[in-house]
């Protein structure tokens, strides 16, 4: 079974490996002792209370790439000789093909993917004992955890353009369907649907900008710190720095420049888990909409098989479980940020194994909003609109009672008194079991002298729709900018 990165898992949402991945390569080796300090291993209850290999295989990319890095800084420095540094590039270069393979022998008892890869190498190579030479697992993980976010921040940018143009991509094929808007869940000013799902776009857009935000922070490198204070061989911390890519606008080398805080910080963490939260938000309330637009109160959208479930007992049930479980699945993103920040706000400097307790909750969030995204964006692509109630919803004269409010302030009215007005004529049409747009010049008037014979002419949609022409207003002209504005911003994204 092969093994990938988070973005193209083979087990779904980062969910711990206890399953068929463990039982065909875990090795049963017994629990040995890790130092010479210590005259005998930890219990087996210990072991498998403290492992962290079930779930920090994820970063064995990462961890290969950093120690390559490494070593050849080492031979830089002349702590390792070229050949040495052929044997362990070799060697790191097989185990990294026998774990893409899924044959590599991980073993729990090493508790997690660095002392696995190390101690493997060693075995095969002898020289892979030097290669934790000024080295930590401390700042080892921290280097591994920036790697990886900054891979994986890379795919959360590619999901959030993907889905983006898939709502840009519904939009223009509607692009003449107008619905109402709601506040407070009641209906109250005409939009084009478009201009609606444009909405989703912008916050999207804010989440995207979060996450590069992020990556410009985390995007220093912590090799070189040590356990928690750096070391006495002359390292050279820029070159490592420039190999894995820790650079500024002008290849200039990023490096931590506290070795306390380059251990212990996981900021860099909380806010990828915060952004993801936002985001994952965000999806929820794109979710709660398609849900009632499906709905038959509504009736607006008809979302396409694949993407929804049926009942086990009533036949006619056609459910939006991918919304639903959207919707659902933003607990636990929104969970994952507080069990981190909850997790660090009493730990004292620098490293403390509290910290092992991070991955979990940074790879479930990475993968279940990424889950999240690809398949609402496929929802949405296969997504119908049902034009015909949407034209049904649209007619409501009533979404048009602001507009006959400005229609008098144009005629010098004082809004508030505008605003009285319209409400007088608003329970008229109640009382007579008409609709605004059914009202007579002479009912008007009936209200107040101040209607004038132009009132009723305010209730033609299309001129309604083409009258909200400012930056931003769902008029006509305006939401075909947008979506123009939109398609041509993302598509170079959804092409890189």
């Amino acid at each position: 079974m092969a093994i990938r990165d988070s973005g193209r898992l083979s087990t779904p949402f980062c969910a711990p490996i206890c399953g068929s991945f463990f039982r065909m390569n875990v090795s049963l080796s017994p629990v040995v002792s890790r130092s010479g300090r210590f005259s005998e291993g930890p219990s087996r209850d210990v072991a498998a209370f403290s492992e962290s290999i079930s779930f920090d295989w994820r970063l064995w990319r990462q961890d290969i790439r950093g120690s390559v890095a490494h070593a050849r800084m080492l031979a830089r420095i002349g702590v390792l000789s070229s050949d040495e540094l052929t044997a362990i590039s070799g060697g790191l270069a097989e185990i990294g093909a026998e774990i893409e393979a899924g044959t590599f022998p991980w073993n729990p008892a090493l508790e997690d993917v660095h002392m696995n890869i190390e101690s493997e190498l060693t075995r095969r190579v002898p020289a892979g004992a030097r290669l934790h030479t000024a080295r930590s697992r401390n700042d080892q993980v921290a280097l591994d955890m920036r790697l990886w976010l900054r891979d994986e921040v890379e795919g959360v940018l590619e999901d959030i353009a993907s889905l983006q143009l898939a709502l840009v991509g519904l939009g223009e094929r509607y692009p003449d369907v107008i619905i109402p808007g709601y506040t407070h869940l009641q209906r109250a000013q005409p939009v084009y649907w478009a201009h609606h799902l444009l909405a989703y776009v912008e916050m999207l857009a804010r989440d995207a900008g979060r996450f590069r935000d992020g990556r410009e922070r985390f995007n220093v490198c912590p090799l070189g710190s040590g356990a928690i204070a750096g070391s006495t061989l002359p390292l050279d911390r820029e070159f490592v720095a420039r190999e894995l890519g820790f650079v500024d606008a002008d290849g200039r080398p990023r490096l931590t420049q506290n070795s306390m805080d380059a251990v212990s910080d996981r900021d860099f963490i909380v806010e990828f888990c915060a952004a993801a939260a936002l985001a994952s938000v965000h999806l929820s309330r794109l979710a709660e909409d398609v849900i009632l637009w499906v709905s038959s109160e509504f009736n607006f959208i008809r979302l396409s098989d694949a993407y929804t479930t049926g009942s086990s007992l009533m036949p006619q049930k056609k459910n939006p479980d991918v919304a639903e479980l959207t919707r659902g699945k933003t607990g636990r993103v929104v969970g994952n940020l507080t069990a981190l920040l909850v997790l660090l706000k009493g730990l004292p400097m620098t490293y403390n194994r509290d910290l092992q307790e991070d991955k979990e909750r940074l790879f479930d969030s990475a993968a279940t909003l990424r889950s999240c995204l690809r398949l609402m964006a496929g929802m949405l692509e296969q997504a119908e609109v049902r034009t015909e109630v949407c034209a049904r919803a649209a007619a409501d004269a009533q979404l048009l009672a602001t507009d006959l409010a400005d229609h008098l302030v144009v005629q010098g009215i004082p809004f508030r008194e505008a605003h009285h007005l319209v409400g007088a004529i608003v329970a008229h049409a109640e009382r007579t079991g008409k609709t605004l747009d059914q009202l007579t010049v002479d009912d008007y008037q009936a209200v107040s002298p101040r209607f004038s014979t132009s009132s009723p002419t305010v209730f033609d949609l299309g001129q309604a729709m083409a009258r909200r022409n400012l930056v931003g207003a769902p008029g006509t002209d305006q939401v075909l900018s947008q979506l123009s504005r939109w398609k041509a911003q993302l598509s170079p994204l959804s092409a890189t």
